[in-house]
């Protein structure tokens, strides 16, 4: 395979960091989301409506439901909101809790995709009240590589849990932590099983394809933290053994499949090249010597996206649309939809003001056959979405007056 040079993976820092410097005039502003609700057309289904739930919510991440019907909102700002009577159910009004979760560990101010991460019930929550989140834990500053810039916060990926008594977490324990590294964002999923996988990122070196570290990997845990004994590398000198895939760029979205447990990861490229990947076990998804994206100068990244030994990717965007949580939809609320794979989208081609949520329909063997985009009239940037316990859809905008959002037939 060709080496990734440590020249090229300095080029692909430069070229990542001058990712934002856009003219001024690009994109569209995000709707203020003050209508009572807002009803569009779809491929395959007559028509939806989508309702604002609650605003207020300042750049979340991620969302978990509890079994009563109130929602867990991450808020990448180091706080945990509650979001009272998400669903809506007996026609009473949500209420976004005025006072954040307590509990939450010291996290690093939000840096590129640091913060608070992903909030996760465990799979017997109704018995142990445990709530899981990810995080970057702070750790030393270290001098950047660029001297003309300022020194580097680094930061360790790390899983925590909590009992939750309707307010606050308590018991709080640190169950994994990672190496120190730039920070980065990661999403996490139980499976049917009662393990755990979680995704960190390594855009910018060659970590990914680097097995003594668990960046630019997805990881399987046990539900205490520590590593199962058939994951595919446990038991090999100088390897992590919570590794179970590698080669991974920056993975901000990952299910779980509830029926048949198969894991899918959305994977960002540099510009252009995403991705979303169906996860197995030991295997290597390229990155960075393999991709479908491009430098953020329009340069080709590598010389081919493809080799002998490569995953390839299940679904692949060209622009991109920076993608963000996905979910499969099993509920009955959208016969059309059943078996369709949701996943969020910040922004389409570069251009600020073009997230949406894209519908992706598969087949049997987890083979694309089409898709839609939806929502992009809102010029929202989505980040998560989700099921509700009612069988809607949900989902998170990542805006300064971020939203949680229902989607629902239209009457």
């Amino acid at each position: 395979m060709r080496n990734f040079t440590a020249l090229g993976i300095a080029l692909l820092i430069v070229a990542s960091a001058a990712a934002g410097q856009q003219p001024a005039n690009i994109g569209f502003k995000p709707l203020t989301l003050s209508e009572p609700s807002y009803t569009f057309d779809t491929a395959e289904h007559p028509k939806i409506r989508v309702t604002p739930v609650v605003r207020g919510l300042p750049h979340p991440f991620s969302m978990a439901f509890l079994p009563n019907g109130d929602a867990l909102v991450a808020i990448r700002a180091s706080q945990l909101r509650i979001v009272r009577n998400a669903t809506g159910a007996g026609g009473k009004a949500a209420v976004l809790d005025p006072e954040p979760v307590a509990g939450i560990a010291q996290i690093t101010p939000p840096l590129r995709n640091g913060g608070l991460h992903e909030v996760a019930l465990h799979p017997k929550f109704a018995e142990n009240r445990f709530v899981y989140f990810t995080y970057n834990k702070p750790g030393p500053t270290v001098p950047n590589a660029d001297p003309k810039r300022p020194p580097q916060r680094q930061t360790a990926i790390t899983v925590a849990r909590g009992r939750f008594d309707g307010n606050a977490l308590t018991d709080v324990k640190e169950l994994f932590t990672g190496e120190w590294e730039a920070p980065s964002g990661s999403r996490m999923a139980f499976a049917p099983d009662g393990t755990l996988y979680l995704t960190t990122g390594a855009p910018f070196n060659d970590k990914a394809q680097l097995m003594d570290n668990v960046y630019g990997k997805v990881l399987r845990l046990r539900d205490d933290g520590s590593a199962p004994p058939d994951n595919p590398f446990a038991g090999k000198p100088n390897v992590r053994p919570e590794i179970y895939s590698y080669g991974h760029r920056d993975q901000l979205g990952l299910t779980v499949h509830p029926v048949t447990g198969a894991v899918l990861n959305a994977e960002h490229g540099p510009n252009g090249g995403d991705e979303v990947n169906v996860i197995r076990p030991g295997r290597n998804y390229g990155w960075p010597r393999y991709s479908y994206g491009r430098n953020y100068d329009g340069s080709s990244l590598v010389e081919t996206p493809i080799a002998p030994g490569v995953e390839m990717p299940a679904v692949v965007w060209l622009p991109s649309i920076a993608p963000t949580g996905l979910t499969f939809y099993t509920g009955d609320r959208f016969p059309a939809w059943r078996g369709n794979l949701f996943v969020g989208s910040a922004r389409r081609g570069e251009v600020p003001g073009t997230g949406g949520l894209e519908r992706v329909v598969f087949n049997e063997t987890l083979g694309e056959l089409r898709r839609e985009t939806l929502l992009t009239s809102l010029h929202q940037r989505i980040r998560d979405v989700r099921q509700g316990p009612d069988g809607l859809l949900y989902v998170l905008t990542d805006e300064d007056d971020g939203a949680l959002l229902r989607i629902e037939p239209a009457p």
